[in-house]
């Protein structure tokens, strides 16, 4: 089975759709002066940045790792069905934690992490069973990308599982330590794309 435009096609518009419903969920309380529900809003704001920021972040790398692939199989096609499930998932337990925050609730920030570590496991999947052997890979695929992805996705899983486990000391923490590992990715994609290298 060849060719990746179908493919990119679909997933595109799943992250369209997941990053469009994000915002859906900011609401004001209907409690207050407009100004008082405008500031206790705060922990919409602040998820919802996070959720936004990481979903452009997985985007933009998705993009990276389909410019280093030129074919697809059935197998392929069903670890990123799986992993756009948990993409499209990401609006619930960001509105949960959202919604939620305020009260420290760390089931809440649970929530939250695990959502994002099944996202790491399944794009990890996805992009270690493209570029074993070079299953996948295009026969123009540039080393140093193919080996910085790798390198950027190997710490994917157990910075986020870290992440979701210090919601049991503090859902602060843990929020802090999500936004944290955004910007990090962020960062870590400017600097490889510096470098014609950038991560997954």
């Amino acid at each position: 089975m060849n060719g990746t435009g179908r493919l990119e096609t679909f997933s595109d518009g799943i992250f369209a759709i997941a990053a469009t419903l994000l915002i859906l969920d900011v609401n004001l309380s209907g409690q207050g002066s407009v100004a008082h529900q405008l500031v206790a809003a705060w922990p919409s704001y602040a998820v919802y940045a996070i959720s936004f920021l990481t979903l452009g972040i997985v985007w933009v790398n998705h993009h990276t790792v389909f410019s280093q692939i030129d074919r697809v199989d059935r197998t392929f096609l069903f670890i990123n069905v799986v992993f756009l499930m948990v993409i499209a998932f990401t609006p619930f337990p960001t509105r949960v934690l959202a919604e939620h925050l305020r009260e420290g609730s760390k089931a809440a920030a649970v929530a939250y992490g695990l959502n994002y570590t099944a996202m790491a496991v399944c794009y990890s999947a996805l992009w270690f069973y493209a570029s074993r052997g070079r299953r996948l890979l295009a026969d123009t695929a540039d080393p140093r990308l193919v080996s910085g992805i790798s390198r950027s996705f190997a710490p994917g899983t157990a910075i986020y599982a870290i992440a979701t486990l210090s919601s049991l000391i503090s859902a602060y923490l843990a929020v802090a330590l999500y936004a944290l590992i955004a910007l990090f990715y962020v960062a870590e994609s400017t600097i490889f794309g510096r470098g014609n290298a950038e991560p997954g």
